[in-house]
């Protein structure tokens, strides 16, 4: 007898303790400052396996479940989907019966166990996903949705390897880069937001995810899970903050402070 699929909901839990770091996350995407409030994110990677799904998927269970937010998470990595697998649902009758054959979205919206979180799964497998990308179909869906959720999250391919990002990513409100610490070289993740900034978008983060324990014990999986990297002017304005709270009395920096700082 086959083994049912258990979704992510079934384990979930808002003690976990990266759960921390989402919720801080979501803090900080709220706190940028933006004509409108960021409700469409784009969510990539430089390249493949740096856990751009998984982060999707526990972002939403943070907006949802301990946030209340209405989110809806889109599956457009039409090449290698995994949305589907998270929340054990039905890849068809998704995004791509939505574009290509004019199935009306509510009918493709699929629910999840979660009262406030729904997924629009990829759909049925296609030979050319870059073609089935219509990027001004893309943004009308988008803009729908925002009358209905307060958050909606878009899984797509990574950067580097396809296209795909760059026909929808300036269609919403932000994208936030994924890196995996100990496997992405700085000159690959470089390369991808040059790639981003080639574009109308507005990259406002990067998320390092650190499940390879490749960081110190503070930035550890086991401690926090996952950590923020702020745009460029968030960045400026912590070091201001730094600046002027810095200490009466500074000792040299140790070799382990060295090695820290510049890993």
């Amino acid at each position: 007898m086959a083994r049912q699929p258990i979704s992510i909901t079934e384990f979930f839990s808002t003690e976990l303790p990266f759960v921390t770091e989402f919720r801080r996350l979501l803090q900080k995407i709220s706190e940028i400052k933006s004509e409108e409030a960021i409700k469409t994110i784009l969510i990539t990677s430089a390249m493949l396996s740096e856990g751009k799904s998984t982060i999707t998927s526990f972002l939403s269970l943070v907006a949802s479940k301990q946030k209340h937010m209405k989110t809806l998470i889109v599956d457009a990595d039409l090449r290698r989907p995994t949305i589907h697998k998270y929340f054990a649902l039905k890849k068809e009758r998704g995004l791509v019966e939505v574009l290509e054959d004019g199935l009306i979205v509510q009918e493709a919206i699929k629910h999840t166990s979660v009262d406030t979180l729904d997924v629009l799964t990829a759909g049925r497998s296609t030979a050319h996903p870059a073609e089935t990308f219509d990027p001004d179909a893309i943004e009308r869906l988008l803009n729908d949705f925002k009358f209905y959720y307060d958050l909606i999250l878009v899984d797509c391919a990574p950067v580097l390897p396809v296209s795909d990002p760059m026909l929808i990513a300036g269609k919403l409100d932000a994208v936030l880069l994924v890196v995996k610490a100990g496997q992405t070289r700085k000159d690959v993740a470089r390369r991808a937001v040059e790639i981003l900034d080639t574009v109308d978008t507005r990259l406002i983060g990067t998320v390092i995810n650190n499940m390879t324990n490749s960081l110190p014990y503070h930035y550890n999986s086991g401690y926090y899970g996952y950590t923020y990297t702020p745009d460029k002017s968030e960045k400026k304005a912590e070091d201001r903050r730094k600046k002027n709270r810095a200490p009466a009395s500074s000792a040299p920096p140790s070799k382990k402070d060295r090695h820290i700082r510049n890993s």
